[in-house]
């Protein structure tokens, strides 16, 4: 039986507690989850993009489970070159289903590839990866939002 791989793309800049909610609660649906790291030189990051897969890669040292990679192409080319039959998606609003339900349309009529949605819980639904960033640059301490162990703090 072949393993069932889903590709958790995103910037991840940073990787927050939303982030690995999604990815624990996706762990319950297939057998292995790439967090992609997609690479967008149009993005200004706050980190690079070493610092953000060494950090996710610290976080999943004990889970086998669990990939990180970066790529630069689309994300339905990197995910067949993958193996991957799913793409995983987190939303926190009405306005990111509607996002994301347009790349999904987009993706499933270009490859057949089916994207798979989790709604964010609900203590994490204020939680994004800009706001993060914001307050790191005014000094805020971020430990609240993410992971322990990631080292960005």
């Amino acid at each position: 039986m072949n393993k069932r791989i889903a590709l958790f793309p995103g910037t991840f800049d940073p990787f927050t507690i939303g982030h690995q909610s999604l990815v624990s609660r996706g762990l319950a649906l297939v057998d292995e989850i790439i967090i992609s790291i997609g690479i967008n030189d149009k993005k200004q990051t706050y980190f690079t993009l070493e610092k953000r897969m060494e950090a996710i890669r610290c976080l999943y040292k004990d889970e086998p489970r669990v990939k990180v990679m970066s790529y630069n192409s689309l994300t339905v080319d990197f995910a067949e070159e993958v193996g991957a039959e799913f793409i995983m998606r987190g939303i926190r609003t009405v306005n990111d289903f509607e996002y994301e339900k347009s790349i999904a349309d987009v993706n499933r009529k270009l490859s057949g590839i089916e994207t798979f949605i989790l709604f964010t819980e609900p203590e994490h639904t204020h939680i994004s990866s800009s706001i993060v960033r914001e307050l790191l640059r005014y000094g805020k301490d971020i430990s609240p939002f993410v992971p322990k162990g990631t080292n960005l703090y």
